[in-house]
């Protein structure tokens, strides 16, 4: 008997685009129009370092134009190839049709491990990398516009912001060519935290529905259920920050490239991320369980599993040990495909990356209308609404008086209502608004219909069809 190989992240993609279309009716043309890449481009470029010319690797692909501009981030890691881009660029087209953002699907990457260069040395890579980009419209405000991405961050996209602006002098909408840039670049408050605080409105929204958690064998709400992060980087920090410190979960374990750190009476996520920053590692952190085998901890008892950091990281050699009834997949394809079937089949639910990630998407769509509209959010109105609000508190105040000690106004109540929305509430509102709509219309799918057993094979119900509309809207 053949035993089952593990797919690859391109692959695994396929198979899961391929279970969710066998259960549509869509042309077998138009089927195959939204599967395939419609073009990936890799350069070759040459950077004078240290001496001597090095030369590097990278890669822009865009899967699907049936919206302008391609929307997709760009990583910085030696593992980077043309299968690895291709099917994350096919997952952001899957990502911005789930969530309405009006975007086509692109990625990008480059063969290169940033910590073995200085910060000079990776601008000058970075602004030669984005000029061979620009000169062939692989980024543009109106047709594709990159972000960050595992090994970049708001640095790298200031960087090629502004080399984008050298090269299109006269383009007001310079700006918007790239997204995740600093605040006094052109960016929006509220970005660098957006993927982690989508997935913490993800879980919010999901144990909104009692039937859906009843699914996972769980109950109640995010209070003190006891979680595992993989990959403490800014989204695993951030959503881990936000579930401990908002919700009243336990984050019980942080996996790390030097092992895992063990608590099931909680670990304080602030601490450890600091630890991270000083010492580049959780080894040595104190008083806490320290496991060398960090992989092996994907496998301790916990309610909800987060991977947050590479692909592949659930695979069909650890799958079956997997313990935690809830995943929530805060990386792109930390499930392969093999896996997923496991997990299914144990009854694990999970919440599928097209959707668990998609706030770093969504707050980066934000940030590009507000450069193309070149206004910061909340700036017309926000004074207004104090205003306004000024106008019932007065009357809230003359009742006040009026009714003596048989009622009165809390102590905050004046300071929490008086104060107009600023851009960062403003960013989160629509995010957590983004998510609530994005799960209900994937719920929906899973509750209704029979023939569909998972959120995954729903999330993609909902963006194939979506892409389809767009692509008969245009005629084909």
């Amino acid at each position: 008997m053949a035993t089952k190989t593990e797919p690859s992240f391109r692959e695994s993609v396929d198979l899961m685009f391929n279970r969710a279309v066998a259960l549509m009716d869509l042309p077998p043309g138009l089927e195959e129009k939204i599967r395939v890449c419609n073009a990936t481009y890799m350069v070759r470029f040459g950077v004078r370092l240290r001496g001597r010319i090095q030369t590097f690797t990278g890669y822009r692909s865009v899967h699907s134009e049936h919206m302008e501009p391609v929307k997709g981030g760009i990583r910085y890691a030696m593992g980077v190839n043309q299968d690895e881009v291709e099917a994350l660029a096919a997952l952001m087209t899957y990502k911005c049709a789930l969530v309405e953002a009006p975007f086509g699907g692109s990625k990008g990457g480059l063969c290169i491990d940033p910590r073995d260069y200085d910060e000079f040395e990776l601008e000058m890579i970075t602004r030669r990398f984005a000029y061979e980009l620009a000169k062939r419209d692989l980024i543009s405000p109106s047709q594709n516009v990159p972000a960050p991405d595992m090994g970049t961050g708001e640095r790298e996209m200031a960087w090629i912001a502004d080399q984008y602006a050298r090269m299109n002098t006269t383009d007001i909408n310079a700006r918007a060519c790239v997204t995740g840039k600093p605040i006094g670049a052109g960016g929006i408050a509220g970005r660098v935290e957006a993927t982690g605080r989508g997935v913490q409105y993800a879980l919010q929204e999901f144990f909104r529905h009692p039937e859906d958690v009843e699914k996972a064998g769980l109950s109640g709400s995010l209070e003190g259920k006891r979680i595992i992060v993989q990959g403490l980087g800014n989204v695993g920090y951030h959503a881990a920050k936000f579930l401990s410190e908002e919700d009243g979960a336990r984050i019980i374990g942080i996996i790390e490239r030097d092992g895992a750190l063990i608590d099931d009476n909680g670990l304080d996520v602030e601490a450890v991320h600091q630890w991270i920053g000083k010492h580049g590692g959780i080894a040595g952190f104190p008083e806490v369980l320290h496991v060398a085998e960090g992989a092996s901890a994907l496998e301790h008892d916990c309610d909800i599993l987060i991977p947050a950091a590479l692909e592949g990281v659930i695979h069909m050699g650890n799958a079956a040990a997997i313990r935690a009834p809830l995943i929530i997949e805060a990386a792109n394809g930390p499930v392969t495909a093999g896996a997923d079937e496991i997990l299914r089949e144990k009854g694990t639910v999970i919440i599928p990356d097209m959707y668990a990630n998609a706030g770093g998407v969504t707050v980066s769509y934000f940030e590009w209308v507000k450069n193309l509209g070149h206004i910061r959010f909340g700036r017309m109105q926000r004074r207004q609404e104090e205003k306004r609000h000024q106008l019932v508190l007065d009357e809230l105040e003359r009742l006040d008086r009026y009714l003596g000690d048989a009622w009165s106004l809390s102590a905050d109540f004046k300071e929490k209502y008086l104060r107009g929305a600023d851009e960062l509430e403003l960013v989160r509102s629509g995010l957590d608004d983004t998510m609530r709509e994005a799960y209900q219309s994937m719920h929906e799918v899973w509750n209704a219909r029979e023939d569909v057993h998972d959120l995954r094979v729903a999330a993609y119900l909902v963006a194939i069809d979506r892409v389809a509309k767009s692509y008969r809207a245009k005629g084909l």
